[in-house]
């Protein structure tokens, strides 16, 4: 029988699994379309939504997909329960990597946010500097804080229409000392950061503590109750044994 190999990318842990695939899998990568350029993957990619539940259940039965995998950001809680919605109707067998997520260490001043609209309520009402690292798809919550001062580092277009909000080009990952001079030259008082977890993007979290200054912790929303695995080390394993 084939193995057809669904994996739901878009992050380290997708590379890192294409990389390492076993013989056996003939696999497709999906990305959700958000980077203009994302980078070349040595397999078989297709780019966009599928459209739902009821699409991506129409999608795997078409490809015959026989394993999923969704190894998506920390953050795309959509896509998570349209795999889980999807496997279940089809009977597929589904694995996904979740990234175990930041905890404060000492030195860290954290304010803990449910969501984007309470990130902007724990800025305050004084005017400050704000380096947001969101992802540009949330910048324009911020617009509802106006006498902020904000700082987006991305090289992908920015919402512009949010008020005083500087877009700086720049590519990752990046060092902590990179963090720790981004963060003093710009005069950042405080930092907003989705709990993603990892390492690639950890500089700015401990740039952040060696300088004394707030982080704006945004928590992650809930995925559904899946098998996992912490990094794709763990799918590669599973995938084995498959």
């Amino acid at each position: 029988m084939v193995k057809r190999l669904l994996i739901l990318g878009g992050t380290g842990e997708a590379s890192a699994l294409v990389r390492g695939l076993p013989p056996g899998f003939e696999p497709t990568l999906s990305l959700a379309g958000r980077t203009m350029a994302p980078k070349a993957e040595p397999v078989p990619t297709r780019i966009g939504g599928f459209g739902g539940v009821d699409g991506l259940t129409d999608w795997i039965e078409r490809n015959r997909i026989t394993h999923v995998i969704d190894a998506t950001h920390p953050f795309a809680a959509r896509i998570a329960a349209n795999a889980a919605g999807a496997c279940a109707r089809t009977g597929t067998a589904l694995l996904a990597i979740r990234r175990p997520a930041w905890g404060p260490v000492p030195g860290d001043r954290w304010r803990e946010a449910a969501d984007m609209a309470a990130a902007v309520n724990a800025l305050g009402a004084v005017p400050c500097r704000v380096f947001l690292t969101v992802g540009r798809q949330e910048v324009g919550v911020f617009a509802a804080a106006p006498q902020h001062d904000y700082f987006v580092r991305s090289i992908e277009p920015v919402d512009l229409a949010v008020p005083r909000l500087t877009a700086i080009s720049a590519r990752g990952p990046f060092a902590e000392a990179d963090e720790v001079a981004f963060l003093r030259d710009q005069g950042i008082d405080v930092l907003v950061s989705k709990n993603s977890g990892g390492a690639a993007t950890y500089g700015k979290i401990s740039a952040a503590r060696g300088l004394g200054l707030p982080v704006v912790m945004v928590a992650r929303q809930p995925k559904p109750d899946v098998p996992s695995v912490a990094d794709a080390a763990g799918a590669l394993a599973w995938l084995a044994t498959r």
